[in-house]
């Protein structure tokens, strides 16, 4: 059996969580998926842990009994790192459950699995599965029936996951999905912003990272991943969380269970004043709530962890949270990354003492913003603080703070906006290099803060704001271009190889105007077209160029799972600082567009490099072929238990696979010319069909059909295979499974270029369509043509009689 696919998978849980629909609202689903998502995955892979452990004992001369036992012992799957899995949490004694489930399976299951790991002590204590039958005690044992038979119907031991993290991966998709801002946003922080987070701090291997509001434990998540992209292992890497809530405390437990974490401490408790860990960790990430109220009464050790001072109570705990994150890094030096509302930057009173105070203390690192609209739970403007402990921060910020104004970083959508992978690479490379950018980042010393009272909000030292398009007055009236304002845009017409004579020609007597061009020779859309072209299909064969020195470094990672962890970060930085070095200096994308595209790619195939690294060419192949099978596939609704085949819109969504487009060029071309025979064969509206358009109709849909049949049809379908198993044979038989995956790696590389060329073509052709806008037609020779037309006018009625 094919390995399942991430995109199998999340629709897998996906069609689970149709299952709770009812009695719960969709941002409590996860408390009830993710305990039974966590047991069968643990229970799975327990026993084809054990499996190996026993074949491998046997192996060694044991007997089968003493393999057995050996295999079923605690500490053979410690030393293995699988998770131990009691009898009680087993899925199969959960499987052979038929009336009270809750009581009498899955909450000894539950607990046997918290007694057997101290990491989830009281994780389950307050969880309670007969609420999802709703008022009807019944119909708990109904729904649970269900989902365990759902979950049961897919292995999802690693063995049998196109990559070893794709449960974690697959689980933090539903949580985004259903994260609310009633009630469910409060532990979800977008993943985006997580990335961006996790990339600025860029975790050691050897860290000890704390959240202090862990939530669902995205960020310790995401700095495991990167110590592992980096370095090839977390197992000297230690995390640590506390939350209030316990809800979320179990969320976090068996998300980073989930996700292969293992050296983790949670507590449940308040952090201001309960805080349950000590002051040596070397770096806090987290996302605390904003502008909650606190209490001074309950603050523990205030006078040693808050010495920056102390805030109004009510709605303003932001800053008490940012000064428990510097008492807790404070043994180790460590460092603080930390989302904010925008207001904790400006507001006055107390929080502007602490403001001070912490400028005083040169601790400010860096404050960041970031775009509106990002979170489920609030519209707040929101921001990214950093601060490092006295005395650690880099050389090049000792007495300055470095602002980033990344509130235009985003792509807008319907429900909310998102920071894209580009975004993120130029927010990240503006922090590690400290440099100014104009409209986007810039140092500013204690001085000029202390002469603006301390004031942090970000626009006050770099406005992002647009200039004001520029007005000639003297062009307005009297006609010309204006040179100066040609040459502030010499940059974009450089990226192209262009001039100003291109555009316009010069005049002689008047050197700071120039003229345009006449009507039939001015560069309209397709001459302009024309003109950037070279530069372009330049950089896309350089970029070819690029792709065929370069691409070898796929070649480290394929088929070597764990032990290529470690480099895939050296492959994507070598990649990326190589496509900087060679196509940069060709244009017409500068460094921000290229690595902005690149980062794009590159986090649209990580599934793809994951899947390479576990599985090799030949299987990451053969895993998009089991998703194109799976999404074409009768899809069963779970609640009432019958099947739908995928729409035709759906299908055509999977035609698009780039699996499908290598393996069968030619395929969408067949597809085209089906769909337009069919729409020929139609009769026009009004008109009703006689008995040979009818048969013509038919013929054409019966050749739709049977293109569409014969591509992907259930594997007894045909004799010989379907037509891509057919082209998969031939594949494997020439051994093209790495120029197959090449190929597609490098298309959608070239297809995220294209569309920032794109992007940069339609800058050049709006300047040019705003200066003909403003310039082309100057008020003197509107008058004139209008002073003209009036006397062709009058002399046309004097010939008429009418005038003298």
């Amino acid at each position: 059996m094919a390995p399942l696919s991430l995109a199998q998978l999340e629709r897998h849980l996906l069609a689970a969580a149709d299952l709770l629909r009812g009695p719960l609202s969709a941002h409590e689903y996860q408390n009830y998926l993710l305990p039974l998502l966590f047991l069968k995955h643990a229970s799975d892979e327990y026993d084809a842990t054990r499996t190996r452990i026993k074949a491998a004992a046997t192996a060694q001369g044991s007997s089968a009994e003493q393999a057995a036992d050996f295999a079923d012992s605690p500490a053979a799957h410690e030393r293995v790192g699988s998770l131990y899995v009691p009898p009680a949490a087993r899925w199969g004694h959960l499987a052979g459950a038929a009336d009270r489930i809750a009581e009498s399976r899955l909450a000894p299951a539950l607990a046997a699995m918290a007694v057997a790991h101290p990491q989830l002590t009281d994780a389950f204590a307050r969880l309670d599965f007969t609420k999802i039958g709703g008022r009807e005690g019944a119909h708990a044992d109904r729904r649970l029936r269900a989902l365990i038979d759902h979950f049961s119907a897919v292995p999802l031991h690693k063995a049998a996951l196109a990559y070893p993290d794709m449960i974690g991966a697959a689980y933090e998709t539903l949580l985004g999905n259903f994260s609310s801002a009633s009630a469910g946003g409060e532990f979800y922080t977008p993943g985006p912003v997580v990335q961006l987070m996790t990339e600025l701090a860029r975790p050691a291997a050897d860290a000890r990272v704390y959240d202090p509001c862990v939530g669902s434990g995205g960020m310790l998540i995401q700095a495991a991943q990167y110590v592992t992209e980096h370095s090839g292992g977390v197992e000297h890497l230690e995390l640590a969380g506390q939350d209030a809530n316990p809800r979320a405390t179990v969320l976090a437990a068996m998300n980073l269970l989930l996700h292969g974490a293992r050296h983790f401490d949670l507590r449940t408790g308040d952090t201001l004043a309960e805080p349950q860990h000590g002051t040596d960790f070397d770096l806090v990430l987290s996302n605390p709530p904003f502008s909650m109220d606190y209490s001074r009464a309950t603050i523990a050790a205030a006078s040693e962890r808050m010495p920056y001072g102390m805030t109004a109570e009510k709605g303003r705990a932001d800053w008490m949270f940012v000064q428990h994150m510097l008492y807790s890094v404070r043994g180790r030096g460590g460092s603080v990354f930390t989302v904010l509302p925008h207001g904790v930057l400006f507001r006055d009173g107390a929080e502007a003492k602490i403001r001070s105070a912490l400028l005083e203390a040169d601790v400010i690192e860096a404050v960041i913003a970031l775009p509106a609209g990002l979170f489920t739970n609030t519209s707040v403007p929101a921001c990214v603080l950093v601060l490092r402990s006295p005395g650690v921060k880099r050389p090049e910020l000792r007495g300055r703070v470095l602002f980033i104004n990344a509130d235009r970083e985003y792509r807008a959508e319907r429900a909310r906006n998102v920071m894209l992978p580009q975004h993120i690479e130029k927010v990240t490379a503006a922090f590690h290099a400290a440099v100014d950018v104009s409209g986007f980042a810039r140092l500013v010393d204690r001085r000029e803060l202390a002469d603006n009272d301390d004031n942090l909000n970000i626009r006050r030292y770099v406005d992002n704001s647009p200039p004001p398009e520029p007005q000639d007055v003297r062009a307005h009236l009297y006609g010309g271009m204006p040179r100066a304002e040609v040459d502030a845009h010499q940059p974009l017409l450089e990226a192209y190889g262009l001039s100003a004579h291109d555009l316009f020609v010069e005049r002689p007597d008047d050197p700071d105007y120039l003229d345009f061009l006449s009507e039939g020779e001015r560069p309209d859309t397709t001459r302009l077209n024309a003109m950037v072209a070279p530069r372009e299909t330049g950089f896309l064969a350089a970029f070819t160029t690029w792709w065929e020195g370069g691409a070898d470094g796929f070649d480290t990672l394929a088929g070597r799972d764990r032990s290529a962890a470690g480099h895939v970060a050296e492959v994507r930085e070598k990649l990326l600082a190589s496509l900087l070095a060679q196509l940069t200096a060709i244009g017409p994308l500068d460094r921000y567009g290229l690595a902005g595209a690149f980062a794009s790619w590159w986090h649209a195939s990580r599934t793809d490099v994951s899947s390479l690294m576990h599985n090799g060419y030949a299987g990451l192949v053969d895993g998009w072929l089991q998703e194109v099978r799976g999404r074409l596939e009768p899809m069963l609704d779970p609640a009432t238990g019958k099947t739908r085949r995928p729409s035709a819109a759906e299908r055509r969504t999977v035609y698009e696979h780039p699996v499908v487009r290598a393996l069968i060029p030619g395929f969408a071309a067949e597809l085209r010319a089906a769909d337009s025979a069919v729409a020929a064969a139609e009769p026009p509206d009004g008109e009703s069909a006689n008995s040979a358009s009818k048969a013509r109709l038919r013929s054409a849909r019966a050749r739709l059909s049977q293109l569409e049949a014969d591509l992907c049809p259930p594997s007894d379908a045909l004799p010989g295979g379907s037509r891509l198993e057919r082209e998969r044979w031939a594949l494997r038989c020439l051994g093209g499974e790495r120029d197959l995956v090449h190929g597609v790696l490098r298309d959608r590389l070239k297809a995220e270029l294209t569309h920032q060329l794109q992007q940069r073509r339609s800058q050049l052709h709006e300047r040019y369509r705003k200066w003909e806008d403003k310039y082309a037609v100057s008020l003197a020779a509107t008058e004139a043509e209008s002073a003209a037309a009036r006397a062709k006018m009058w002399e046309t009625l004097r010939d008429m009689g009418y005038a003298d």
